[in-house]
């Protein structure tokens, strides 16, 4: 009779290559997930373009509103006579003739 070869106790070279695979691919998750197109890093980015934008656009909301107060201040239906004489002078160049201009 012939006896069957005895087995070793050390693991296969597909255990090794699974388990290499498998680490391979887990390195390569966290990674995308941490600094990809869609990754934690890529997520803070935007939430500071987000900020930054919002704060842009509520200046110019602000800008837009002292605008269309100029605007209706100077208008047929209501006129601001202060706001006419500032813009006179500035615009103008107009002085009243009691002034004296002083450079």
């Amino acid at each position: 009779m012939t006896r069957p070869p005895l087995r070793s106790n050390r693991p296969g070279l597909g255990a090794a290559v699974f388990f290499t695979v498998a680490f391979g691919l887990g390195t390569y998750f966290t990674f995308a997930a941490v600094q990809g197109d869609y990754g934690l890093f890529r997520r803070v980015e935007i939430a500071a373009e987000r900020k930054a934008l919002t704060e842009d656009l509520e200046k110019l909301e602000r800008e837009i509103a002292e605008m269309e107060n100029l605007t209706r201040r100077l208008s047929d239906h209501y006129l601001d006579l202060d706001l006419l004489d500032e813009q006179a002078r500035s615009v103008l160049g107009l002085l009243r003739s009691d002034e004296i201009v002083i450079r």
